[in-house]
């Protein structure tokens, strides 16, 4: 049983929140409990390095209480983007390269060192520990009929107070936005999911946070992101540079991926500072490289890019002929330090 804390999304922050500031031991109890239920003997928690003495410390605490029938292992994540898909998370285990593919077998098929491997998410796991405990009908007492329950949500970008936050699923988005007392600008997107997500204009801040809400619109609540784009800051730019940073992210296993995204980014700066005036040539190598890569990382760039050119399209215009809406330079959406 692996529990994935790796938390590869830079603008996340809520598996860290969750294994530092809340409780670590309720993500091992939830690991404990789904491996039992898989019949694993060991379960391996892999989180980010900001965490791993926190999370260190909780597991010898328990084996000093001697309260676990399974061994747990803690280790630290690759800092990569790609690192916390499940097959990319496998082959860090293993051998130390966090190689991501969608190739069968599935991790569930034959997973670390050749045996069925659970997967999970650490908020997953701290829910069925609570499930555990409570039982589901108190699971099911918040949340909709359809997706039960909450989630943890990052708010981050023109908002006054970003943080992560506990909402019930469904919450309306605006509402979401309250808990960080409000946006500090008037809006003109929402960036929803993360880095593999999709802007929605601010309109949509009136939909509900949850799966079934956002899927009329193509966009999904994905890594519990809510970034909120003021009117002054350019989309354009703010994509281009999260764009640019996923192309330097690629595996480099498949040319879609290490080529076609190094020039979509590229193509996207150019139409953002004004140089490019044609979007044929991005939209066609978009359609190039869908669904065409070793692993997701293309598929999600590009469904980042076309939100962008949907949610900023009467922009595109303005840029060529040299000119641009925003009326200032900040870098609101947050990369790590060594691309950002």
């Amino acid at each position: 049983m692996v529990a994935n804390g790796t938390e590869g999304e830079p603008a996340s922050a809520k598996d860290k929140v969750l294994l530092a500031q809340q409780s670590p031991h309720l993500v091992l109890d939830g690991a404990v409990v789904a491996a039992e239920v898989v019949g694993a003997d060991r379960a391996v928690v892999v989180v980010h390095h900001s965490v791993r003495e926190i999370v260190d410390d909780a597991a010898a605490e328990r084996r000093r209480a001697g309260s676990d029938r399974i061994r747990i292992e803690v280790m630290t994540g690759a800092d990569r983007f790609v690192g916390g898909e499940a097959s990319a998370l496998i082959h860090w285990i293993e051998r130390g390269v966090p190689t991501p593919t969608r190739t069968p077998p599935r991790a569930s098929e034959r997973g670390l060192r050749g045996r069925p491997t659970l997967v999970q998410n650490v908020e997953t796991l701290a829910h069925l520990a609570l499930i555990a405990r409570y039982g589901a009908a108190w699971f099911r007492a918040v949340g909709t009929s359809r997706e039960p329950g909450s989630m943890l949500v990052t708010l981050l970008g023109g908002v006054h107070r970003p943080h992560v936050h506990e909402i019930a699923i469904g919450t309306p988005i605006q509402q979401v936005l309250g808990l960080a007392d409000g946006v500090v600008a008037p809006l003109q997107a929402l960036l929803l999911g993360g880095y593999f997500g999709t802007w929605v204009p601010a309109a949509a801040a009136d939909l509900a946070f949850s799966r079934a809400a956002l899927a009329p619109v193509g966009a999904s609540v994905g890594a519990g992101l809510v970034a909120a784009l003021p009117d002054d800051v350019c989309g354009l730019a703010e994509t281009a540079r999260l764009v640019r940073y996923l192309a330097d992210e690629s595996a480099g296993q498949c040319g879609p991926c290490l080529f076609g995204l190094d020039a979509i980014a590229g193509e996207l700066h150019r139409l953002a500072d004004g140089s490019a005036t044609d979007q044929g040539t991005l939209r066609r190598w978009l359609g190039q490289v869908e669904g065409r890569g070793a692993c997701n990382l293309p598929d999600g760039a590009t469904r980042l890019v076309r939100s962008a050119l949907t949610v900023f399209g009467s922009e595109l215009e303005q840029h060529a002929r040299g000119w641009c809406c925003a009326t200032r330079t900040a870098r609101i959406l947050p990369l790590p330090l060594r691309t950002s």
